[in-house]
């Protein structure tokens, strides 16, 4: 398992052979001049040589779209900037879309120190003028160009570049076999839509020692077609408006055989980890590890659903080594941008991590083991529309809602709530709440199978701190009742054969 992933690209997936500067084309690298045609003309060279370098010294390069050929690689030296148009107009349609393009290919590479500036306010701003002229059907995030848009290649590798301010996604890697994305920068906050990276349906994957800042979803794997298989994700950093590490929300091929860990994630402002099939497709294997969350407002949101007709499978994952801090309001350290999106789209209460399948589709055999999560706490008694155990029945199902954390509202507990769920395993959990909360810290309903082993919970409200509701079979043991606690369990509804504490 994981085998080539973590073995990384073959040497090959890099250009060798001789070098073509962008310049010797006639390049002005002004930041003015559009300078589209030089740059194609070099890339074309090179592939027409059998392969090579395209080198952009210093400079600011104003382009169009770009095609990529096999067999070539970018090369933007420090001080480099290759710089999108910021006329939508520039950007030739097609499956691919964007500022580079590539289709079918194999042995390509963008690297090196420099910068690549999408312009995305601008392109954005041209595209939405198009769009009110009628000369464009819409302006959503399709219509905007992205940066890369890679589809169906073969050895491709992304290294050590900064990617800034796309109109849409930054990058985004369709059905691409032994990709390798290394040491690269993301910076675009510019815009609605701006994911930091898009592995979709990939095969052999390798993402390592990445910093991404992105308004919209910060790692983001997908799968609109083809299995996401074989997928490495380690040593990065990671800032959110929305989602900081995200599986789906396409999942019709489905993740299998992925690795993410040692990632830090901090100042998101939905889900930190977020595991979604809700378009069909199976999620299978899965290990995150090691991941250290400062700022969040969840932590931890697996889902189960059928938006298109399509209910996939959800088993096998496991998240270990995990300590977060949970936020309830934006942090001082947030932009204009995303402070006017946060509060538009958040309230202030706390979001409780969540594991939710859907009735007779339950996510199988989730195992959560040395975790630690702090929450804030939303008082010692609850206020109007907060529910009491007496409302479980009242939580929606949504099945057919798009996935987040906050789509059930204010939920019955503070800590997790589990629900449709079979073989869920908490192992050396701990939870902690800073303030107060009247709320159970735990509630689990029609569950099968629910193991807790050294279940901490340090603070207690006025309910009991576990809950379990139509329950099949739960065995709880080295799980210590925290004082104060009015209880420990709670059985309710059909709930039968429970073992312990």
């Amino acid at each position: 398992m994981l085998a080539m992933a973590m073995m990384g690209l073959p040497a090959s997936a890099m250009a060798s052979g001789a070098t073509f500067n962008v310049r010797q084309y006639g390049a002005a690298g002004d930041g003015t001049r559009m300078d589209t045609a030089a740059l194609q003309q070099a890339i074309d060279a090179a592939a027409n040589a059998g392969g090579g370098t395209v080198a952009f010294p210093p400079g600011r390069y104003l382009s169009a779209s770009l095609d990529l050929k096999s067999h070539v690689t970018l090369q933007l030296d420090e001080g480099a900037t290759l710089l999108g148009s910021p006329h939508r107009q520039d950007y030739r349609p097609g499956k691919v879309f964007g500022l580079l393009r590539a289709d079918q290919l194999q042995d390509i590479g963008v690297c090196g120190k420099g910068t690549i500036d999408g312009q995305g306010i601008l392109l954005a701003a041209d595209t939405e003028r198009l769009s009110k002229e009628k000369k464009l059907p819409n302006a959503k995030e399709f219509s905007r160009p992205m940066l890369i848009s890679f589809r169906n290649c073969k050895n491709v590798t992304i290294r050590d570049i900064t990617l800034k301010d796309s109109a849409s996604w930054v990058q985004h890697y369709l059905d691409c076999e032994h990709l390798t994305v290394e040491n690269i920068k993301v910076r675009s906050i510019s815009i609605a839509n701006n994911d930091g990276i898009d592995i979709d349906g990939c095969v052999h994957a390798v993402m390592r020692g990445c910093d991404i800042d992105s308004e919209d979803d910060g790692i983001c794997l997908k799968s609109d077609d083809q299995a996401c298989d074989d997928v490495l994700v380690e040593n990065c950093r990671v800032r959110s408006s929305c989602n900081a590490l995200k599986f789906g929300t396409s999942s019709v091929g489905g993740f299998k055989n992925v690795i993410c860990r040692n990632i830090e994630i901090y100042d998101t402002y939905e889900d930190a980890i977020a595991l979604h099939i809700v378009d069909g497709g199976a999620m299978e294997n899965v290990q995150i590890s090691h991941i250290k969350i400062t700022g969040s407002q969840n932590a931890i949101f697996i889902r189960l659903g059928n938006r298109k007709g399509a209910i996939g499978t959800l088993r096998g994952v496991t998240i270990s080594d995990v300590t977060a801090e949970i936020l309830d309001r934006p942090r001082a350290s947030m932009n204009k941008l995303q402070a006017s999106e946060v509060m538009t789209k958040h309230r202030p209460t706390l979001i409780t991590s969540s594991i939710a399948g859907l009735p007779g589709h339950p996510v199988q055999d989730v195992t959560l083991r040395n975790i630690t999560i702090v929450y804030g706490g939303v008082g010692s008694s609850p206020q109007p529309g907060q529910p009491r155990l007496d409302s479980l029945a009242k939580v929606p199902e949504k099945a057919t809602g798009y996935p987040q954390g906050s789509m059930f509202g204010v939920l019955p507990a503070w800590g997790f709530y589990c629900r449709h769920v079979e073989g869920i395993k908490f192992d050396n959990v701990t939870l902690r709440v800073k303030n107060q909360d009247y709320r159970p810290a735990l509630v689990c309903g029609d569950a099968r199978n629910i193991e807790l082993n050294g279940f901490h919970v340090e603070s207690a409200g006025s309910e009991p701190v576990i809950v379990l509701n139509d329950v099949q079979g739960a065995t709880i043991h080295d799980s210590a009742v925290p004082p104060g606690a009015s209880s420990f369990v709670k059985t309710m509804g059909s709930t039968r054969d429970v073992q312990g504490p």
